[in-house]
């Protein structure tokens, strides 16, 4: 007898062409101090996501669970692998909730290094919220990267990746919430927010557009996925849906090193799980069955009351969800070695069986694969699986090599070369024009000294000269020329800098 299956439905992604912002990385004149001050965001701009895999991932969503059911096991996107993912940490202060006041031009302004006036004529609003057309901001970044204005065009580059990757809302335009978001640089809670505030929603549809960071749900899946040479290959040429249903929990890549020493945000406030707030509504998500993606093990059945579900619309919120998960993000709990004891990676036949009579109840929403018989389709890979996000991994692959990258970077050389031979000039102007009339006044001093009277005539005569000056006294006063002596310090060229 045939398992009964549910229908599948049909979701598409919000996907915007980053093409005119991949070009902008060739004014990222120094890739490895940008990923140390913004993150991971460049390889974001380069992630080739596989469609037809995330949508028969999506069909896995769980909506009773918010989590993705397969037959045998459960995966989560956590805040801690997202955090990991694009590689900026998890702040100690309440995240975007959307009642945060809306930035003026003034502080736009001062946020991007740019006119104010420029920011003013641009404001406008598309949908219902207010923002900047990506085309000026794309312009303003062209002009400051051509500048070489550092500064500004990483600000306003920065604000174009948070408008269009990973807060994608309206096509070619950066809204008030991404701004917002950008300005407090704790962009992670809002991330994993929109991810399942999006999967939930699009869920209970039937179907729809998926809106949110979706090279990052990328990268967060395919981590998981084996990492055995025969899989990657897919000699059998199977498609996805086949591919997926035949994995089980030992198949499964659960844990990254990494995290050895990370404490899990476990719950906050008065809720037993986590909440998040995305730019559209809220949600929560149970850490609690994630356990084993960061190391501990799985032991039993959980208890269903601390798996109760929230989920909320922005302006649909009669149970004022959204003021409870704000006070809830004051009070954070996190649990690590000392609560949930050794990292051994394990789930024990309680909890898989409980995974395993949760799969049967819902459905899965494909056939169980079958030995003979199986759907064939063109090769499928993982274009990206074998990229790395670890400090010391193959990053220098992601670095721009143009020619016009090189020559930018050998002109912005060129320009503090001659800055700092300008200055050097300066400052010896100086010291020379406060040297000279100090050694000259000391000089006088000295001479003065040692004049001898003669008695019979009244005349002074020096009795010193100094090095090839000549000086002489007539009726008083000295005339002479006196010759500068520099130190040692000052006897170098620009070109000696270097020793």
């Amino acid at each position: 007898m045939e398992r009964q299956r549910r229908n599948t439905k049909k979701y598409n992604f919000r996907q915007p062409d980053l093409k005119e912002l991949r070009n902008l990385t060739s004014y990222v004149l120094d890739p490895l101090g940008f990923k140390a001050r913004f993150g991971k965001l460049l390889p974001l701009l380069t992630t080739q996501v596989d469609e037809g895999l995330m949508s028969v991932l999506v069909q896995f969503y769980d909506p009773l669970y918010h989590c993705f059911t397969f037959p045998d096991f459960q995966l989560f996107p956590t805040l801690e692998e997202y955090a990991y993912l694009v590689g900026i940490p998890i702040l100690d202060q309440l995240p975007f909730s959307g009642l945060e006041s809306i930035p003026t031009s003034r502080e736009i302004a001062d946020m991007l290094h740019i006119d104010e006036s420029l920011v003013g004529a641009h404001m406008t609003t598309k949908g219902g919220i207010q923002g900047l057309p990506s085309e000026f901001l794309i312009a303003q970044a062209i002009v400051y990267g051509k500048a070489m204005s550092e500064d500004a065009f990483e600000a306003i580059f920065v604000l174009l990746i948070y408008g269009l990757v990973l807060f994608p809302n309206i096509d070619k335009f950066v809204d008030v919430n991404a701004i917002r978001i950008f300005s407090t640089l704790n962009p992670v809670p809002t991330l994993l927010g929109d991810t399942y505030f999006s999967l939930h929603l699009r869920n209970a549809k039937g179907g729809g557009v998926i809106v949110c960071c979706l090279p990052l749900l990328y990268k967060w899946f395919i981590s998981h996925l084996p990492q055995t040479v025969a899989f990657k290959e897919n000699k059998g040429c199977l498609r996805w849906s086949t591919r997926l249903m035949s994995l089980t929990n030992d198949d499964i890549s659960w844990y990254n090193r990494v995290y050895d020493g990370v404490q899990i945000i476990d719950s906050c406030g008065e809720f037993s799980n986590v909440p998040l707030l995305g730019t559209c509504g809220g949600i929560n998500y149970n850490p609690v069955l994630a356990r084993r993606q960061l190391g501990f093990p799985l032991k039993d059945k959980p208890n269903n009351i601390l798996l109760e579900g929230v989920f909320f619309q922005e302006g649909k919120d009669p149970q004022s969800l959204k003021g409870r998960m704000v006070h809830a993000w004051r009070k954070i709990h996190r649990k690590g070695r000392k609560e949930l004891g050794p990292k051994n990676c394990v789930a024990m036949e309680p909890y898989t069986a409980w995974v395993r009579k949760r799969a049967f109840e819902y459905l899965m929403p494909y056939e169980y694969p079958r030995p003979t018989s199986l759907v064939m389709a063109g090769p499928l890979t993982l274009p990206n699986q074998g990229i790395i996000d670890d400090p010391e991994d193959a990053w220098t692959s992601l670095l721009p090599q143009s020619s016009m990258f090189w020559k930018r970077k050998y002109d912005r050389l060129a320009k503090e070369k001659a800055n700092m031979e300008a200055a050097y000039e300066r400052e010896v102007k100086r010291l020379r024009a406060s040297y000279l009339p100090v050694q000259a006044d000391s000089m006088v001093l000295h001479q003065s000294q040692h004049f001898k009277t003669d008695g019979s005539s009244g005349t002074r005569e020096p009795r010193a000269e100094r090095g090839s000056g000549q000086i002489k006294c007539i009726d008083g006063i000295i005339h002479g020329c006196l010759e500068p002596v520099f130190s040692d310090t000052f006897n170098y060229s620009p070109e000696d800098s270097h020793l």
